[in-house]
C-alpha cells in the first residue's frame, strides 16, 4: 500500500512538473515562391522565423527587412544560389533590422546589392552579389558586430565604376549626419571571394570605424577601374583593424604611387593602429607596392609575414614589422 502510494505520488509530481516547464516553441518556417509572398513574409516576420526562398526562382523587386530578431531568437532568410532576388534600380535588399542570418541566395541588379543601415549582430553567409550599379554589400550608420563570410561579390560598379566596392564598412565623413562619425565598429569580412569585375576596391573601410577584421578573403582585381582612386584591394581608413591571411591578385595599373593594400587618412586621428599579417599580394604592376601607407597613418604594422610578388615598387613604402 505504501509502495503504491509512493509511486502514485511520484507520478503525480512528474505530471505537475511537466505542466510547469515551458519548452521553447519550434521556429516557424515560411516558404516563399513569389515576390508577393516574400514581401509579405519580410513585413510580418517575428523573432525565430525562418524564411525559405524557393530554388530556381527569381524574386523581382526591391525588398525591405525592417523587423529585428533577438540574441536568442534570430531571424533567417535563406535559399540556394538559384534563389535570386533581382531589382532593376535602387536597393535590391535593404536591411534595417538586427539579429538576422542571410544565407545562401543571390542578389543581383539594382544600384546596391545589400544595404544594411543601423544593423547589429547580423551574419551574411554564402550569399552571392553580382551585376549591381554601385557597391555589393554595405554596412553603414552605426552597424556593429556584423559578419560577412563565405560570400561572393562580382561585377559591381556597372553604373559608376568608382562606387563599385565589393564590401564596404562605414560611410565617408562627407556623409556623416551632422558631422557625427559613423561608428560602424567591429564588423568582419571572413573567407569571401571578391572579384573579378569589382570595379572599385574589394573592401573599403571608412574613417570613423574601429576594431574590425578582414581575414581569409580572396581578391581578384581583374576589371578594377581606377576611377575615384579605386586602385587597391583594401583601402583602410579606420582604426585597430586586423587584416590577415588574405590573398590578392592583380590591381589596376597606372603610374601613380599606390599598393595592393593601402592605408589613408581622411580625417586626423584615423587610419591608425591597424595590423597586416600573413597576407599574399600578387600585385602585377610595375608602379605599385604590396602595401602603401600615407605618412600621416601612424601606429600601423605591416608584418614581415606578408608575401609580395609582382610589385615594381617593392614590398611596402614602410619598413616591415618583425615578430607579428
Amino acid at each position: 500500500m505504501r509502495v503504491r502510494e509512493r509511486v502514485l505520488a511520484i507520478g503525480a509530481g512528474v505530471a505537475l512538473l511537466s505542466t510547469l516547464v515551458a519548452y521553447p516553441a519550434q521556429a516557424a518556417t515560411v516558404r516563399v515562391g513569389t515576390s508577393k509572398q516574400l514581401t509579405a513574409a519580410l513585413a510580418s516576420v517575428t523573432p525565430g522565423t525562418v524564411i525559405e526562398l524557393a530554388a530556381n526562382t527569381t524574386f523581382t523587386g526591391n525588398f525591405k527587412a525592417a523587423k529585428s530578431g533577438t540574441s536568442s531568437s534570430r531571424i533567417t532568410l535563406k535559399g540556394p544560389r538559384s534563389a535570386v532576388i533581382k531589382a532593376s534600380a535602387g536597393r535590391t535588399l535593404e536591411l534595417t533590422g538586427s539579429y538576422w542570418n542571410l544565407t545562401g541566395f543571390t542578389l543581383t541588379g539594382g544600384q546596391k546589392g545589400l544595404m544594411a543601415t543601423g544593423v547589429k549582430n547580423t551574419v551574411v553567409d554564402g550569399v552571392k552579389v553580382t551585376a549591381v550599379g554601385h557597391e555589393g554589400i554595405h554596412f553603414e550608420y552605426t552597424s556593429t558586430d556584423n559578419v560577412v563570410k563565405n560570400s561572393e561579390v562580382t561585377d559591381t560598379g556597372r553604373e559608376y565604376a568608382g562606387y563599385g566596392e565589393g564590401i564596404y564598412f562605414g560611410s565617408a565623413k562627407s556623409n556623416w549626419p551632422g558631422g557625427t562619425p559613423d561608428r560602424s565598429d567591429r564588423n568582419k569580412a571572413l573567407g569571401n571571394k571578391i572579384g573579378p569585375n569589382v570595379r572599385a576596391e574589394s573592401i573599403d573601410i571608412k574613417e570613423g570605424t574601429t576594431g574590425g577584421e578582414l581575414r581569409g578573403n580572396v581578391f581578384d582585381g581583374t576589371g578594377q577601374s581606377g576611377e575615384h582612386f579605386a586602385d587597391s584591394w583594401v583601402d583602410m581608413k579606420g582604426n585597430n583593424y586586423v587584416v590577415a591571411d588574405n590573398r590578392g591578385s592583380k590591381v589596376f595599373v597606372h603610374n601613380a604611387t599606390y599598393g595592393g593594400f593601402e592605408v589613408h587618412v581622411q580625417l586626423e586621428g584615423w587610419g591608425r593602429d591597424n595590423t597586416f599579417s600573413g597576407n599574399t599580394a600578387d600585385v602585377q604592376s610595375s608602379y605599385a607596392y604590396g602595401f602603401y601607407l600615407v605618412k600621416a597613418a601612424t601606429g600601423n604594422k605591416v608584418c614581415a609575414s606578408n608575401k609580395v610578388t609582382g610589385a615594381g615598387k617593392g614590398f611596402a613604402n614602410v619598413a616591415a614589422t618583425a615578430g607579428c
